[in-house]
């Protein structure tokens, strides 16, 4: 049964990047290391004032576009341009919940509100404009959060912490600032918690976002064009973002919107005219299936299996023969064994098949569209590739002739596992070659077979079926050939 998909953003205002450095964030650093921390560069048209930059997050459009040019939001175009609580929750009928003390944010206050129509919403405003009670209202504002991510169901939330930036404008950078933004990461671990203790969490697909707007000077304050205020970030993490990915260009603040909608497998109407995408990552490395991924050996594969079934008295049909693609000669063997062929057991079936394929293979196979350029373009940018295969270490080396094995950091064939694919040993194999958790990894395959044994080792998947179709899932994307995953991680 497919997970649902759910995602949380945690706006966290005011937190200087370089300051997350010198603190200790534990829960940020989670999530950091599960997916990506990035800088985010105020835009030089967007004022560095939380109203323009929190629209810019929430709306995923430029200033210039939801007309928030300060913290006053009288005359703003968001009935245009609105936040994606109110955009999911009006147009797509999804269950959305904001939690925030900034007044604007929720209530008509100061020209407000920017969130206009979630579905559901909790507002505690501080009781003065000091740094305490931005303490208490925050902390109010994630026992409402807490209670209803942990008991209700919303697909998409966005909880606000505020106490940070109103301790920097009333003290400074300095140490009760710090000690402020350690505070908001113990919310953060709060919330991350209540997602944890969710009684449907095993049957769902979470993407967390944790983000902030600005920066501030020294002294506090901001709404200059200094690189402290104009520095912002961004940390990401969910069931299609390997762990230590590294974001492919510059990460904006108009991407965030735009990557939940992603999160959430909605493609954003073109009438939307969205400024923000989905942020493109490149995983720590990339594990890459063989046959039919790489090089076009599948076809001479089912041939091979059929050859040898005739030898022995049977003819293939459509259905065997699609039973047989991604699996070992052993499994092949072992199942045609199951099909009534005239005497021949597991081992010399298992001989005729390899014997078979790797004469094939030997007089030439073709590569993929866009497998040279994909190896080329891992080269380029540092990133390790390892070669994972359900062939024997014989058609391996007889198809890395034709692919290079300078491509390769390492390469895992079938037999030198405990288990080969479906099962999950070849890939966790590969990934500890690399010294590397599986999830940091990307798998490329094209089979079931191989994807189940991907999936099943805990890595991400990029699915470019050859024979048989695959289905996009959490953790797993679907591409029609190996040039779109080129084309999504740009030029």
């Amino acid at each position: 049964m497919p997970r649902a998909r759910r995602v949380l953003v945690v706006g966290i205002d005011g937190v200087r990047l370089d300051t997350l450095g010198r603190v200790p964030t534990p829960h940020l650093d989670t999530v950091a290391n599960s997916g990506f921390l990035a800088p985010v560069t105020v835009a030089e048209s967007t004022p560095t004032m939380s109203g323009p930059c929190w629209a810019t997050i929430v709306t995923g459009v430029r200033v210039t576009k939801h007309a928030v040019w300060s913290n006053d939001f009288t005359g703003h175009r968001l009935g245009v341009f609105p936040d994606f609580a109110t955009r999911l929750a009006r147009q797509d009928g999804r269950r959305t919940f904001v939690a925030a003390a900034w007044e604007p944010l929720l209530t008509v206050a100061d020209g407000g509100p920017l969130f206009c129509r979630p579905t559901r919403l909790t507002h505690h405003a501080p009781a003065a404009d000091a740094p305490q009670a931005w303490e208490d209202a925050d902390e109010a504002t994630v026992r409402d959060a807490v209670a209803v991510l942990t008991h209700e169901d919303p697909e998409a939330s966005f909880v606000y912490l505020g106490a940070p930036d109103e301790t920097a404008h009333h003290l400074g950078c300095g140490k009760a600032y710090e000690e402020s933004i350690t505070s908001a990461d113990r919310r953060l671990g709060r919330l991350l918690t209540a997602l944890r203790e969710r009684p449907t969490y095993e049957g769902e697909a979470w993407t967390v976002l944790v983000v902030t707007d600005h920066g501030h000077r020294d002294e506090g304050g901001h709404g200059g064009t200094s690189e402290a205020e104009r520095t912002a970030w961004l940390a990401c993490a969910g069931p299609d973002i390997t762990a230590g990915a590294t974001p492919v260009r510059p990460v904006r603040h108009e991407d965030v919107a735009a990557q939940v909608y992603a999160a959430l497998d909605r493609t954003p109407d073109s009438h939307w005219t969205l400024d923000g995408t989905a942020v493109p990552t490149l995983p720590q490395a990339v594990l890459l299936d063989m046959d039919g991924t790489l090089v076009d050996t599948e076809p001479l594969w089912l041939e091979a299996t059929r050859e040898v079934a005739a030898a022995h008295g049977h003819t293939l049909t459509d259905e065997e023969g699609a039973g047989v693609l991604g699996r070992t000669c052993a499994d092949t063997a072992a199942y045609l064994a199951t099909l009534n062929l005239r005497a021949a057991g597991n081992a010399a079936l298992e001989d005729d098949l390899e014997d078979t394929f790797l004469t094939a293979v030997g007089k030439g196979v073709r590569l993929r569209p866009g497998a040279r350029d994909l190896l080329e373009r891992l080269a380029e940018r540092d990133v390790p590739a390892a070669l994972v295969s359900a062939s024997p270490r014989r058609v391996v080396d007889a198809v890395l002739r034709t692919l290079g094995a300078e491509a390769f950091r390492t390469v895992v064939a079938d037999g030198e596992t405990d288990r080969s694919k479906p099962h999950p040993d070849p890939y966790v194999e590969a990934a500890a070659r690399l010294r590397l958790p599986p999830a940091a990894c990307l798998v490329v395959e094209d089979s079931p077979t191989g994807v189940a044994a991907a999936e099943a080792a805990g890595c991400r998947v990029v699915a470019v079926p050859s024979a048989i179709p695959i289905d996009a899932a959490p953790g797993r994307r679907v591409l029609g050939g190996l040039t779109a995953l080129l084309h999504a991680w740009g030029p």
